[in-house]
């Protein structure tokens, strides 16, 4: 499969890095227009009218996107883009299939992947690294894999996952 990559991160004058939701909804219509297998979105923030636009277009374009719970804990409002209808809002667990402490709960949550300790590259070498963000690719690569090599459609995708997860329960 071919990567893409968009970035959507702008630096602010305090030098914090910071993604917005025009950016990310430049972004969703730039990999529409790529025809793209799956759409990754490994950050999470709250709902916007911008991006849920943006979501929607895809979801029509039925281009699976899946998108990460977030790291705000238990008793967070949902984030978004995951908990968009059509998104498939992916938690993190651990090496021994718990749930990561500190993700984001809710019944849009339809699937977990290893997000805790995961070793990650940065810069020039690598380090580990948890969080939602960090299970999401796991759940895309499989998504991108069905939609390239099986031809699973839209409407069966998550009937797809769901028949290759182990289900751990609530």
């Amino acid at each position: 499969s071919t990567v893409y990559a968009a970035d959507v991160f702008d630096v602010d004058e305090d030098g914090k890095v910071l993604a917005n939701a025009a950016n990310l909804a430049a972004a969703l219509d730039w990999l529409r227009g790529e025809k793209v297998q799956a759409v990754n979105i490994s950050l999470a923030g709250p709902d916007n009218r911008v991006l849920a636009k943006s979501v929607d277009a895809l979801v029509a374009a039925e281009l699976p996107i899946v998108a990460s719970a977030g790291n705000d804990g238990p008793q967070a409002k949902p984030a978004y883009p995951a908990a968009y209808a059509g998104v498939i809002a992916v938690t993190a667990v651990d090496a021994r299939k718990r749930l990561y402490t500190r993700a984001n709960r809710g019944e849009h949550i339809g699937f977990a992947a290893p997000g805790v300790r995961v070793w990650t590259p940065v810069a020039d070498d690598a380090e580990y690294r948890t969080g939602t963000s960090f299970a999401t690719p796991f759940v895309t690569a499989i998504v991108a894999s069905l939609r390239h090599n099986e031809l699973v459609s839209f409407a069966d995708l998550e009937k797809a996952l769901a028949e290759r997860a182990e289900d751990l329960g609530e």
